[in-house]
């Protein structure tokens, strides 16, 4: 497993999202950790695309 994903489990384990517990995020698979990271962070990755503004396409 990648160092970076370790680093979110670990981070995960620590303090588990409401309702998981730290069992729950041990066997999760890397992808399914992935996921629910971008899951937990979509709003702060949004890239304020189709805020009013004026576009050039």
């Amino acid at each position: 497993m990648k160092p970076e994903t370790e680093k979110l489990r670990k981070k995960y384990m620590d303090n588990p999202p409401e309702g998981m517990t730290s069992e729950d995020i041990r066997h999760m698979s890397e992808d399914d950790l992935l996921d629910m990271d971008y899951f937990l962070n979509e709003d702060e990755l949004d890239d304020d695309f189709g805020e009013e503004s004026f576009y050039i396409f």
